[in-house]
């Protein structure tokens, strides 16, 4: 018995159809700011960065932020899309492993800080003074005036 060319294309776009329909991309889809964020809860944190990881939906940057105590607290931010940090200003060869900064942002719903505080990362200023946007515009994040686009009120962020 033969199969017809025609017989094979289709099971192989059937194949193709179901093989998309049960792939968990869903999990891997964007989320709204306040799915995740609280905008009542402002942070400003300063430290070194550890890590930065430039993946999409969002890189993030960790940073462990030296305390009194003599301890370290290990916070991740998220940040835009890679892409949308490189229009910033925001390169690699800017923020590497060891850069000093200071973050301010918005702390995740979740209070614990176990294994690491998150949050969203709304600017990032650099020993030198220089600071850029490094947060998600128009995802319902508050308007804080951290993206010199959306403008809104700088007072809500934790200064300096």
């Amino acid at each position: 018995m033969q199969i017809s060319t025609h017989t094979t294309l289709r099971c192989r776009l059937a194949l193709a159809s179901l093989a998309l329909l049960l792939s968990p991309a869903a999990s891997q889809g964007h989320h709204a700011f306040s799915s995740e964020f609280d905008a009542d809860r402002p942070f400003r944190v300063q430290g070194t960065v550890v890590k930065v990881e430039w993946i999409n939906p969002h890189a993030w940057v960790h940073v462990d932020v030296p305390q009194d105590d003599g301890s370290v607290v290990p916070w991740m931010m998220e940040g835009g899309t890679p892409n949308s940090l490189l229009r910033a200003g925001l390169t690699r060869s800017l923020l590497q492993v060891g850069a000093e900064v200071i973050v301010r942002g918005y702390q995740s719903k979740d209070p614990d800080c176990l294994p690491k505080c998150r949050g969203s990362g709304r600017d990032i200023m650099f020993a030198d003074g220089r600071r850029l946007f490094m947060g998600s515009s128009g995802t319902g994040a508050p308007r804080d005036g951290a993206d010199p686009r959306e403008g809104g009120d700088a007072e809500t962020l934790p200064e300096n």
